[in-house]
């Protein structure tokens, strides 16, 4: 089940996927309580949070038009390859392109995450760069 959840929601996944297990705090975006942004998770048949992303309002320089980022989309490594993580970006997608109006959806992509996103009509918009302590990623965007 996909539902929108509070920030401090993610922090849990984030820690563990995509901080290497910083502690919850320090996994804290600067715009996650911004009106503009929400936070989606996808919940398993026990009712446990096992993916989640956030969107926030962001244009992008080389795109026309209204926009939004995706941050901190992070899966249990337990619930990998189980479509939660599709399932959950492409509802994040409808809302963004329903109810918001959005013209694009874009972000930084982590080098592994590449094949996955590319599945899901998502293209490249940069060389890859190296974010420092994170790794290799490349900008990738889809029009809505």
């Amino acid at each position: 089940m996909i539902r929108f959840i509070k920030p401090e929601q993610t922090l849990p996944l984030r820690s563990l996927v995509l901080r290497n297990g910083l502690p919850e705090d320090q996994c804290i975006f600067d715009h996650d309580l911004l009106p503009t942004t929400f936070h989606m998770g996808y919940f398993d048949d026990s009712d446990r949070l096992v993916c989640v992303l956030t969107c926030m309002k962001e244009n992008h320089g080389k795109l026309p038009k209204a926009g939004y980022r995706l941050r901190g989309m992070a899966t249990h490594p337990d619930h990998l390859r189980k479509a939660y993580a599709g399932n959950l970006l492409r509802a994040a997608e409808l809302h963004l392109k329903t109810q918001l109006q959005v013209d694009y959806f874009w972000f930084n992509a982590r080098a592994i995450a590449f094949p996955f996103y590319e599945k899901l009509g998502f293209e490249f918009m940069s060389d890859e760069f190296d974010i420092p302590g994170i790794g290799p990623h490349k900008e990738m965007f889809k029009l809505l």
